[in-house]
């Protein structure tokens, strides 16, 4: 039993000896650390910096990427500079021009009213007068005044209807509205007004929630207005460049820019056209197709020729005589009218309708002085309407071949104003006009082809009588592109084509100057047979042409005679026109009425 015990304490120990020499191996002392105190506000200092880095880090991402509540200076936005001036949205711009809000009332700058509102009111500026021409009555206003007059019955308004400022104009735009067809609402602080006249369906886009509307595409650009959830938005562009933006015109009158996460997709909604009746411009239209020529009379005893002149002709339907000259600024009138002349051509059942030109006084009278002033232009006007009343006229024709740029907007004017006479007073009123040219755009034939019966194309002088070089009259091509031009413009049962019964004999001397010879149609065959030269067919101006040398010099002439009048006659049923017009009498052959003839009935 006791060795038992001491075996076991024996193999006990012996099991015992790696843990033992592990337990007494001499363990190291553990260095109790010493803090150093300066560590502690080191370590302060840096999580400081950490902190307020992460602050301002945080702060320039939030300011990068958070929208900004900045608000617009919408004063600064509309450009005004005072509190009486008003800006305008018309639809869908914003104009640099600036109207008046007075007394609650919102006037626009006359000059405002014709360039984007209705070109039909008329500034005189000289006699401080305002017009507007209806179909058979003149409106017309002063400066200062309450009252107005149609067709000199008096109305009157409870508001002052033109108001003048220095050199500037401003109509109310509720006198305005009476024969426009618009709506518009304003506002004030600050004061804008939107103007819409264009109706229908437009695409519009719905704020999901409250969207700001910003200045510009961008969300740190200045906030213009802010639009409620469920409001509507006009869009005026949605551009690839723009990425997450769309441009809209708001209802309360801003254009700017809403980002696409605030607004729906586009939907349509439908602009109502207010109740307004449009005023209609009646015109006389012919049931047959016109033949026209003009006769050329340049003092009393020239009117006899008409005997002779009725006698060669076929076919003709109305002669224009050139009777009435502009002879003074004030609008008087020179004429050469004979009632024996009206008369042998009612006979012979010819229409009258007798020129007035600004050709043969040109030198002493200004288009300008004429037309601008509301007295000359009105004297003028009764003038040609006695004239015709007095010699029992069919129409009038106006061949104004001076009007500038200065002067256009006053002769159309003065063609509404003569048209509304003429209609009163069953008479044809006709407009000659130039082939549609850049330089001749002013005299828009538009706005004639609307108020007047008949809008002439005087398809000729196509190289003119002070040309450089040598070319023809009226090829071919030149005609059919007046045509065309002018049919852009004006109705195609409104549109009389005018052929030349002339041409222009050319010579182009060895110091390269250029003069002519204006010649008829027999001259030019005498003038192609006395030099021996035999006309060639040009296929590209459709006419016969004939060159030849001369002692240094160079001769050229583009032929008018039958084949090519045809060429041009062919027009008129191709484009389905009134008819054609032919200058001047006395320069045709016989054979040419025959040609017309195929044409015309």
């Amino acid at each position: 039993m006791i060795r038992d015990d001491m075996e076991e304490r024996e193999e006990e120990r012996q099991e015992r000896p790696l843990k033992n020499k592990r337990s007494q191996k001499k363990r190291p002392k553990r260095r109790r650390r010493r803090r150093n105190p300066q560590a502690i506000p080191i370590l302060i200092a840096m999580l400081l910096i950490v902190i307020v880095g992460g602050v301002l880090i945080g702060k320039m991402l939030y300011d990068k990427y958070s929208p900004s509540k900045e608000l617009a200076d919408t004063k600064e936005y509309f450009q005004l500079t005072d509190d009486q001036e008003i800006a305008i949205l018309c639809d869908d711009e914003l104009l640099e021009d600036k109207g008046r809000l007075i007394d609650g009332r919102v006037y626009l700058n006359v000059e405002t009213v014709y360039q984007h509102l209705n070109p039909r009111f008329y500034w005189d500026a000289a006699e401080n007068m305002y017009l507007y021409a209806l179909p058979t009555e003149l409106v017309s206003t002063g400066v200062g005044s309450n009252e107005y007059t149609i067709s000199k019955a008096k109305q009157t308004e409870d508001y002052v209807i033109l108001r003048a400022d220095g050199e500037h104009a401003f109509v109310a735009l509720d006198f305005v509205n009476k024969y426009t067809n618009f709506t518009y609402e304003y506002w004030e602080d600050p004061n804008h007004v939107q103007i819409v006249s264009e109706f229908g369906n437009k695409d519009v886009v719905t704020a999901q929630k409250k969207a700001q509307v910003r200045y510009q595409a961008g969300i740190k650009s200045p906030i213009l207005t802010t639009a409620d959830k469920g409001s509507t938005m006009y869009v005026l562009e949605e551009d690839e460049e723009i990425g997450e933006w769309t441009k809209v015109l708001t209802k309360d009158g801003y254009i700017g820019y809403v980002r696409n996460k605030q607004i729906s997709a586009v939907t349509q909604e439908t602009v109502q056209e207010p109740e307004f009746s449009e005023p209609v411009y009646t015109n006389i239209s012919k049931d047959y197709t016109i033949n026209l020529a003009w006769h050329q009379v340049t003092n009393p005893d020239a009117n006899e020729t008409i005997y002779k002149v009725l006698a060669d002709a076929k076919g003709l339907t109305t002669i224009s005589p050139t009777w009435f000259f502009l002879s003074s600024d004030d609008g008087s009138i020179e004429s050469l009218a004979s009632q024996d002349y009206v008369n042998h051509c009612h006979q012979n059942g010819v229409e009258v309708w007798g020129l007035v030109e600004d050709i043969k006084y040109k030198d002493t009278i200004k288009d300008y002085e004429i037309f601008s002033k509301t007295s000359s232009r009105q004297r003028l006007v009764s003038n040609l309407i006695a004239q015709a009343i007095q010699y029992d006229l069919d129409g009038i024709n106006l061949d104004m071949e001076f009007i500038k740029e200065d002067s256009a907007r006053a002769y159309l004017e003065f063609v509404r104003e003569l048209s509304i006479m003429c209609r009163l007073n069953g008479i044809v009123l006709s407009v000659d006009n130039y082939v549609p040219a850049p330089h001749n755009l002013c005299y828009n034939r538009t706005e004639q082809g609307a108020v007047a019966d008949y809008v002439i194309i005087m398809g000729y002088d196509e190289t003119p009588s002070n040309s450089e070089v040598a070319g023809s009259v009226a090829s071919l091509g030149f005609v059919e592109k007046g045509i065309q031009d002018t049919l852009t413009e004006v109705p195609k049962e409104k549109v009389i084509n005018a052929m030349p019964f002339y041409t222009r004999f050319w010579k182009t001397d060895e110091n390269g100057e250029v003069t002519f010879e204006t010649l008829g149609m027999n001259g030019a065959d005498a003038k192609a047979a006395n030099n021996q030269v035999e006309p060639v067919w040009d296929e590209t101006t459709q006419q016969y042409y004939i060159e030849f040398e001369y002692e240094g010099s160079i001769y050229q002439m583009w032929m008018e005679e039958e084949r090519s009048i045809e060429e041009k006659l062919k027009l008129v049923k191709k484009y389905e026109l009134a008819g054609t017009a032919s200058w001047k009498l006395g320069l045709e052959r016989a054979g040419i009425w025959d040609i017309i003839l195929k044409y015309v009935n």
